[in-house]
C-alpha cells in the first residue's frame, strides 16, 4: 500500500470583497458550509483603486496520520511524501490564467462556521460561530485581517491555464505538525502578495484582477474531488528470486546485483525472527550445499537487512555457470554459534540468454482476481504475464506451473468505469508510488480499497517500461472489479 488519503475536517472561504452595492464589504461573512472554495483578487471595481481579496482556509487532522505511522501503516519521516490536493471546480464566470497560488501554514485556531452565501455575503458571523476576514472564531480577531500565517514554510504552484488542480508537496509542514514543532491549524491558500490587489496595506500588489478560481470543498458530493492530503511512498518489493542473473562482464556492476528476500511466516503471519529482530542477518549462495560459498558481494548484514515485520533482504551477486543456486540465511554466530534460519532455491540465468522480449505488448491476467471488494479490505492484485503471441515449448507445456514474466519497471492506474475518470493516476516520477512489486511468482501491488468510493466499478490499467524508447507503454489489458458498501 503506497497511497493513503486523509480528508479535511474543516474549510472556509474568507473575503473583504464588496457586495453587489459596491459599498458594503463582506468582511463579516462566513462560507464554512459551502461545498465550494474560492480564491480571487479584484482591482478597481468599486473605485479606481479599490481592492478586494478572497482566501481559503482548510485544515486536516494529523492525529489520524500519526496513528497510522505508529501502527506502521505510514513510513517514518524521510520515507514518505505528503501532497495537498484540491480539485478544480468548473464555473461559467471569468477564470484567471497565468497566476500563482501560495500555500501557507495558519498560525492560529479558527472556526469553520455554517455560512453558505458566496454571492451577497449575507451569512454574517460577527460575535457568532465561524471565522471571517476579521475574526478567526467568535469574537476573537485575527492579528492581521485576512488570516494569520507562519513565515515558513511556504509553498506555491503556478497555474498557466487557470483550470488546473492544485497539487503541492507539503511534506516539510506536515512533518512539523507530526513532530510537534508547529501547531496544526491548517493551510491558508491565496494569491501571492504580488498578485493580490494593490491597496494601502499591500502597495506592491497587482493592479490587475484575477477572478475567480474555484475548488471543490470538503462538503462536495463528488467522492474523488474532496480536498485531501495524500501520503505517497515507494513500498515496492523487488525480489529477484525469480529474476536472478549471474554476474557477467556484459552488464554494469549494478545490474549484476540481485535482491533476494526472506519471508518469515509463523502461523500464517509475518513475524520477526526473535534472535534477529530488526537487526542484521547473513545470507550466502552455494552451488552445492555443504560446499564453499560463491557469494561475490553482499550488503548484509548491515542496518537495512530488515525490511519490515518478518521480511529481510540481501543484495548478492555470484560468478558461476550453475543454473540452480541455494541461498542460506543464518545468524552471525558471534556469541552462541551460527544458527541457520532458512535454505532456499534459486534458478539462475545469464545475460547472454535474457528472457526478455523486444515485444512492446504483453498478455496479462490477474491470478487472484475477485469480482467484488469492500472498503475495509487491503487487497493484493497479482499478475501473470507472457509475451503476446507466445508459443510454449514441449518442456514448458510439461511443467506443472508456467513461470510468469517479471517486469522490473511496471506501474498501475485505476479509473472509474462509468465516466472513465482517473482516480489513481500512474505514479512513475520521482516518488514512484504506483510501481508494481515483484517476486518469484511475478508482479503484484497492494491497494487500500477504502481509497475508492463504494458502489462503482473500477478498472486497473498497466504500463510497462520499454527501454528501447525510454518510456512507459500502456498495455491493452484492463481488469475490472466493483467496490461494494457493507449492508447492515
Amino acid at each position: 500500500m503506497a497511497i493513503k488519503r486523509y480528508f479535511a475536517n474543516k474549510d472556509n472561504t474568507i473575503t473583504n470583497a464588496f457586495r453587489s452595492d459596491l459599498v458594503t464589504r463582506g468582511t463579516g461573512s462566513n462560507m464554512g458550509r459551502s461545498d465550494i472554495l474560492e480564491v480571487f483578487t479584484i482591482y478597481g471595481q468599486a473605485s479606481s483603486a479599490s481592492a478586494e481579496v478572497e482566501r481559503i482556509l482548510i485544515e486536516f487532522q494529523t492525529s489520524e496520520i500519526q496513528n497510522d505511522r505508529t501502527q506502521g501503516l505510514v513510513p517514518a519521516s524521510g520515507d514518505v511524501n505528503f501532497y495537498l490536493k484540491l480539485f478544480n471546480a468548473r464555473h461559467p464566470f471569468t477564470l484567471p490564467s497565468q497566476y500563482t497560488l501560495q500555500v501557507l501554514a495558519v498560525s492560529g485556531a479558527w472556526q469553520e462556521g455554517i455560512g453558505m452565501d458566496m454571492e451577497e455575503y449575507q451569512d454574517l458571523t460577527y460575535d457568532q460561530l465561524g471565522s471571517n476576514w476579521i475574526r478567526r472564531s467568535g469574537s476573537t480577531a485575527w492579528s492581521s485581517q485576512g488570516g494569520d500565517f507562519y513565515g515558513s514554510p511556504t509553498f506555491s504552484q503556478y497555474f498557466p491555464e487557470g483550470n488546473e488542480n492544485l497539487e503541492i508537496n507539503v511534506t516539510s509542514l506536515v512533518e512539523e505538525w507530526l513532530d510537534g514543532t508547529k501547531d496544526n491549524h491548517g493551510f491558508g491558500i491565496k494569491l501571492t502578495e504580488q498578485l493580490e490587489a494593490s491597496s494601502s496595506i499591500n502597495p506592491s500588489g497587482s493592479q490587475k484582477s484575477y477572478y475567480t478560481k474555484k475548488f471543490f470543498g470538503r462538503g462536495t458530493g463528488d467522492f474523488f474531488r474532496r480536498p485531501v492530503i495524500e501520503a505517497r511512498w515507494d513500498s515496492t518489493i523487488k525480489d529477484d528470486r525469480g529474476n536472478f542473473y549471474t554476474s557477467s562482464s556484459l552488464a554494469p556492476a549494478q545490474d549484476n546485483l540481485n535482491n533476494i528476500y526472506l519471508y518469515n511466516f509463523v502461523r500464517g503471519r509475518l513475524t520477526n525472527i526473535p534472535d534477529v529482530g530488526t537487526g542484521a542477518i547473513f545470507c550466502d549462495l552455494y552451488e552445492t550445499l555443504g560446499g564453499t560459498p560463491i557469494t561475490q558481494c553482499i550488503d548484509t548484514p548491515v542496518t537495512g537487512g530488515h525490511v519490515s515485520t518478518g521480511i529481510y533482504s540481501a543484495s548478492v551477486c555470484a560468478e558461476t555457470t550453475a543454473t540452480t543456486l541455494r541461498d542460506v540465511w543464518y545468524s552471525s554466530g558471534a556469541v552462541s554459534g551460527i544458527t541457520e534460519y532458512h535454505t532456499g532455491s534459486i534458478l539462475a540465468e545469464n545475460f547472454a540468454a535474457s528472457s526478455y522480449s523486444t515485444t512492446k505488448r504483453y498478455v496479462f491476467n490477474i491470478t487472484n482476481a475477485q469480482k467484488e471488494y469492500y472498503p475495509d479490505q487491503d487487497a493484493r492484485f497479482r499478475f501473470f504475464a507472457r509475451e503476446k503471441g507466445w508459443q510454449p515449448s514441449i518442456y514448458t507445456v510439461s511443467q506443472t506451473t508456467v513461470p510468469s514474466l517479471v517486469f522490473e519497471s511496471a506501474s498501475y492506474q485505476i479509473t472509474r468505469v462509468i465516466d472513465e475518470s482517473i482516480v489513481i493516476p500512474y505514479g512513475t516520477g520521482s516518488n514512484e508510488h504506483t510501481l508494481l512489486s515483484y517476486d518469484v511468482s511475478g508482479n503484484y501491488f497492494d491497494l487500500d480499497i477504502s481509497i475508492l468510493e463504494p458502489g462503482y466499478m473500477y478498472a486497473i490499467h498497466l504500463s510497462v517500461f520499454d527501454s528501447a524508447i525510454n518510456s512507459y507503454v500502456e498495455q491493452p489489458s484492463e481488469f475490472k472489479f466493483k467496490v461494494n458498501q457493507y449492508e447492515y
